[in-house]
């Protein structure tokens, strides 16, 4: 019986081994500049130095979305809901949604509200700091299904949002009261970004692409699948666009890719790679990135991500 229970014991562990996301080349931890992340493969959410090294982490369900604020906390989204911590790990403020739905995204807005994007009743609702939802945006979809619905959703500074209407294969511009003002067709698409000359920066997900594209939608800048030498983009997740016009890419390498590219990839306006982190030692699939020390406040729209 004792050789037997050894021999299952040893196969399970093969089982458990096989299972876990295997690293395939080297270990590249280049990007040179601390962030925070959102690991949605591992279930945690982390703040990570200029040399690529977690120094804090905190469990999370699934994050996809990751904001470290102008007072230090770090808020963040899981499946269901949003939840604000502060570096000691003290939980300040959270939101759930019902058991049925989904959360995708969040985000930090001016007065203490946090925005946290619902997929299930497909709506934006806007909450304050006692847990109060003051707004409700409904939006449009064809899905059915909850996981199908959105991704992530951005408030602009002109009180519109963008919503990546990943099912529907549609990046939408919704006004405050939820009427379309604009949509682009894009497979897969993830996320959107206003940025400050007035285009839009698109993450395609699964499209395997990235594209800006102006006010009338033609596409002024892209990055596709095989653009990078040596680095494919599976599924184009979390982006942000840093001050110097560079744009980190989380490379989320999820669906029958994971191990095999970067994590995170930074590149320039040119499409050159200056910073990348290859490390499923200490990371699993990354959905979002959050660049910490540029001195400007996610609550005011000023972070483009």
């Amino acid at each position: 019986m004792a050789r037997l229970a050894l021999f299952l014991a040893l196969i399970l562990t093969q089982i458990v081994a096989a299972a876990q996301p295997q690293q395939t080349g080297p270990t590249k931890l280049t990007l040179g500049k601390p962030f925070a992340c959102a690991d949605y493969g591992g279930n945690k959410v982390c703040l990570v130095d200029a040399e690529g090294k977690i120094t804090w982490q905190h469990p999370a369900a699934r994050p996809q979305d990751i904001w470290v604020l102008a007072n230090g906390n770090i808020l963040f989204s899981h499946l269901k809901g949003a939840t604000e911590v502060t570096p000691e790990k003290e939980v300040v403020w959270s939101y759930e949604t019902a058991p049925a739905n989904e959360v995708h995204a969040c985000q930090p807005l001016p007065g203490g509200l946090v925005m946290v994007a619902e997929s299930g009743p497909m709506q934006l609702v806007e909450v304050d700091r006692e847990g109060k939802v003051v707004k409700t945006v409904k939006l449009q979809t064809r899905q059915k299904a909850a996981h199908h619905q959105m991704r992530c959703a951005r408030k602009t500074a002109a009180g519109t949002y963008l919503v990546g209407q990943y099912g529907d294969g549609v990046m939408r511009e919704y006004d405050s009261s939820g009427e379309i003002l604009r949509e682009v067709s894009q497979k897969m698409a993830f996320s959107g970004i206003r940025l400050p000359n007035g285009n839009t920066l698109i993450a395609a997900g699964d499209a395997h692409k990235l594209l800006e594209i102006d006010g009338d939608g033609k596409v002024v800048w892209e990055v596709n699948e095989n653009d990078l030498p040596g680095i494919p983009l599976r599924f184009v997740a979390g982006l942000q666009r840093l001050p110097n016009g560079n744009t980190l890419i989380c490379n989320w390498g999820g669906h029958g890719h994971v191990g095999e590219q970067p994590q995170i990839v930074e590149i320039t306006r040119d499409k050159k790679v200056v910073g990348e982190i290859y490390d499923f030692e200490q990371f699993s699939t990354l959905s979002g990135v959050f660049v910490l020390g540029l001195d400007l406040d996610p609550a005011a729209f000023e972070i483009l991500r």
